[in-house]
């Protein structure tokens, strides 16, 4: 595989260079990252036309795709004015960049060359034939298997990749065994501590192995200590069901943290703990002006198609699951103030004394009217490029779908006093273009972790329901 090695996290050939050595990009390659073509330092690149034909397509597009596409022509304009490219352009640092044309091959390919990725692949075994020592680098599972089957020795481009086996959870586990666990506690973090692995804000589990409901959490914070983890202060009456839970609202909560990663499949309450903690810190404490909530508009499935409305009426589908969870939210919080209103004889306050005392027992306004009051915000990630957001909390979610470069056009729009919250499943994802290893969510734990504005929580338990557990392990 082609993978990162240097420090500046670009893709370098691995390969001894020969001087009939070439390294031919397909589209896909072009499209993840348009530098590739510079990325095989002192080797020949060859680049079929009909891969400039298919970027051609994309160039409009206002979209990652569409902005890679267009500087992957920048690069190849800029090198068409040292030379030809029809017979190779070197560069400085010896690296030739030549645009192949396809020429029918002396054997018939077992497939149809009207597509397009099959002339790709037809190009890479006429080099092949020609005496060239060919290396076809494609993103596409379905052309390497192809190229394979031809003899075309054939992998992966890797950029900015984070091993599936090595990402960064932000938590390990310790179990332990008898039946005092405090006991043991201040020896194993001290064992812990001194392995030197530990990244700052990541947590330690220490869990009894005989009974995984007794457990003692702990974060390690910058000066080499530990902070242990309790229930949070808030009397709402909702709170973690597991230790990853009670990880990821501890670091919703902590002022000192201004980027969370939460990671995990569906039904682990990431967006949810997220919102919770979003809407006490907004509504009760005070302590952001504004809630800004946003999601990557990428379906499941096929499209519908065109919905008519203004933005807000557009938006509007795409925020159902976040609707979903703050009804839920203010459901439980609703009903036991009400309760709580009857037993105390307040149930027939109105006015501004009633909504002083929702108030003061932490009853929420529904969710149209904390939107009406500015409290809350649905926006499309769309219009947030060239903004400087201040004094919010944001949360992002479903961001596996989104690319490194997204991720880092979200984040450096936080401006002072914010916290953003990048939430998602990299297990599922619905880009075509993105997989667990390569997502903006997975890429962007795994940079800043050990970063002391940072924390990153991978939850693995499902509490949606025990069918979605279910669902969860089977499906």
């Amino acid at each position: 595989m082609v993978k990162n090695k240097n420090a500046e996290n670009k893709p370098i050939a691995n390969h001894a260079s020969t001087k009939n050595k070439i390294y031919i990009l397909d589209t896909n390659v072009l499209i993840h990252d348009p530098m590739s073509m510079f990325a095989f330092k002192g080797s020949r690149v060859g680049i079929p036309a009909i891969v400039l034909e298919e970027i051609d397509k994309f160039k409009k597009e206002g979209t990652d795709r569409g902005r890679n596409a267009r500087e992957a022509i920048r690069q190849l304009d800029e090198l068409r004015t040292k030379g030809s490219l029809g017979d190779g352009v070197t560069n400085d640092e010896g690296t030739t960049i030549q645009v192949l044309f396809f020429v029918t091959p002396h054997d018939e390919l077992p497939f149809d060359l009207r597509k397009e990725d099959n002339i790709i692949i037809a190009t890479a075994l006429y080099m092949q034939q020609q005496g060239y020592d060919v290396e076809f680098i494609t993103k596409d599972l379905n052309a390497r298997v192809k190229a394979d089957a031809l003899k075309i020795p054939t992998q992966d481009y890797l950029k900015e990749y984070v091993s599936e086996e090595e990402f960064y959870r932000g938590w390990v586990r310790i179990k332990t065994s008898g039946h005092n666990l405090d006991a043991r506690v201040s020896e194993l973090l001290a064992d812990v501590a001194a392995g030197n692995t530990l990244a700052q804000n990541q947590f330690v589990l220490i869990e009894n192995e005989k009974n995984s409901n007794d457990y003692r959490v702990f974060r390690y914070t910058q000066g080499g200590e530990f902070k242990s983890l309790h229930l949070p202060g808030f009397h709402w009456p909702l709170k973690p069901r597991n230790p990853q839970q009670l990880m990821a609202l501890d670091l919703l909560l902590d002022h000192d943290i201004q980027l969370v990663t939460l990671l995990g499949p569906a039904g682990t309450g990431k967006t949810f703990l997220a919102l919770l903690a979003g809407l006490h810190q907004v509504v009760v404490d005070d302590d952001y002006e504004k809630m800004l909530i946003a999601r990557p508009v990428v379906p499941l499935g096929k499209d519908i198609g065109y919905i008519p409305g203004t933005v807000e009426e557009k938006l509007h589908s795409w925020m159902l699951p976040i609707y979903d969870n703050m009804e839920f939210i203010m459901h439980e919080i609703n009903v036991v103030q009400h309760f709580e209103e009857l037993e105390s004889g307040h149930g027939r306050r109105k006015g501004k004394e009633r909504k002083q005392y929702r108030k003061s027992t932490g009853g929420l306004a529904p969710l149209d009217t904390l939107i009406h009051q500015n409290k809350v915000s649905l926006e499309a990630i769309t219009y947030m490029r060239g903004r400087s957001i201040p004094y919010q909390f944001i949360l992002i979610d479903e961001a596996q779908n989104l690319t490194p470069h997204e991720i880092k056009t979200l984040v450096t729009r936080v401006g002072e006093g914010s916290k953003i919250i990048l939430a998602g499943d990299p297990y599922q994802i619905d880009s075509p273009y993105l997989d667990f290893s390569s997502n903006g969510l997975v890429y962007t734990a795994e940079k800043f972790k050990n970063q002391k504005l940072f924390g990153s929580v991978f939850l693995e338990i499902s509490e949606r329901s025990e069918l979605s557990k279910i669902a969860g392990k089977l499906l």
